[in-house]
């Protein structure tokens, strides 16, 4: 088994009966026993309008957390292009890296605004039979967020991001905005230069993260930029979408050859009877999002089993439910084992909400401790 880091990524979640406040302050205590305990990165995600997660820019969250760390590398998980400029981008990561430099993962995604991405045409994933990976990693059914698109919520979220009138930019010509700006080499089509201070000479690691095999993992695979495929947000797409990027893929100024980090929801206790008992409210907040009502604030195990369950709803979570791991440290490792086996991942990103602040980290000391144990390091 090859050495293989472990990374965090935090929605910043507000658990019931708590505030936002209380989650920014869990978040920022998170990243701090993460650098004490060896994980090799920890990201923050953006959303918004969603009652129970916090994370809304996260490049403020960064700032606030690059001071209160002093070596864990912080990046984004990420931020959504769609409804931003590549300038505001660069300048925003450009002003931590001023006073942290050489800490910061640029993470770009595609989301905040545009429609969906259509499959660009590539190689066939790696075959899944009956569910499974050949290894028998789970590989559920796909999920169609089509019932999204429709949603009053959705729509007004997209009104309340755009300036009036305002269309994304071509989500290739952003990136290569985006690298040209942090190298220095911006020209305007009538070739006028751009220099962004500060931003310009910025040591960030520049991310594309991407859910499938089409654009995201085309652009990140043509120039050669490292990719993060979603495991815990889009299971039954990961396979194509690590292939897509390596098929994608051209040596270049950042990579000689493909890096892929993957994605997990897990959640670790002392047994597997507690770990069962700290998931509890994971389907029904997986269920606030796709009913695109927006993430509640993360239920207790007794608000959780107080909710009535309909078929329908179930079924609406059931590939999130069933894809995560939960349980004691051994069996999780196992688990992540294998899903780094599957997709030949060179890191795994972990993702974990309880409603308890302190079950959380103890959750990430005790995968950190089982991971070294079996002769990974952190970074």
């Amino acid at each position: 088994m090859s050495d293989t880091p472990l990374g965090i990524l935090d929605l910043v979640p507000v658990s019931s009966g708590s505030t936002a406040a209380d989650a920014l302050r869990n978040s920022i205590d998170l990243a701090q026993r993460a650098e004490r305990l060896g994980y090799a990165r920890y990201w923050f995600a953006e959303h918004h309008l969603n009652p129970g997660v916090a994370g809304t820019s996260p490049a403020v969250v960064l700032a606030l957390t690059a001071a209160s760390t002093s070596t864990i590398r912080l990046g984004s998980g990420a931020v959504q292009l769609g409804h931003r400029t590549a300038l505001s981008t660069v300048e925003e990561f450009g002003l931590i890296d001023a006073l942290h430099p050489g800490r910061l993962d640029l993470g770009l995604g595609r989301s905040g605004g545009r429609p969906p991405a259509e499959k660009t045409t590539g190689p066939t994933a790696t075959p899944a039979v009956a569910g499974r990976a050949p290894n028998g990693l789970l590989i559920p059914p796909r999920f169609s967020f089509e019932h999204l698109l429709g949603s009053p919520r959705v729509a007004l979220q997209r009104k309340l991001l755009h300036l009036p009138g305002a269309e994304p930019q071509d989500y290739a010509e952003q990136i290569d905005d985006v690298l040209a700006l942090l190298a220095g080499t911006y020209r305007s089509p009538e070739g006028v230069e751009a220099h962004a201070v500060p931003g310009e000479g910025a040591d960030v690691n520049v991310w594309i993260l991407g859910s499938s095999g089409g654009q995201s993992a085309e652009v990140a695979g043509a120039r050669g930029l490292r990719f993060a495929a979603n495991y815990h947000v889009s299971p039954a797409t990961v396979l194509e979408a690590v292939d897509g990027y390596r098929s994608f893929f051209k040596p270049s100024e950042f990579l000689d050859e493909p890096y892929v980090s993957v994605s997990a929801d897990v959640v670790v206790a002392e047994d597997d009877t507690t770990a069962r008992e700290l998931a509890a409210g994971y389907g029904l907040w997986v269920r606030s999002i796709r009913t695109a009502e927006g993430a509640i604030p993360f239920p207790t195990p007794r608000e959780a089993r107080a909710h009535t369950w309909r078929g329908e709803d179930r079924e609406l979570v059931r590939d999130r439910v069933d894809t995560q791991f939960v349980g004691s440290p051994g069996r999780v490792a196992d688990q992540l084992e294998q899903l780094r086996e599957a997709t030949d991942a060179d890191e795994l990103l972990i993702t974990t909400i309880t409603h308890g602040h302190e079950d959380r980290v103890r959750s990430y000391e005790l995968l950190a401790e089982e991971w070294r144990r079996r002769g990974h390091s952190g970074r």
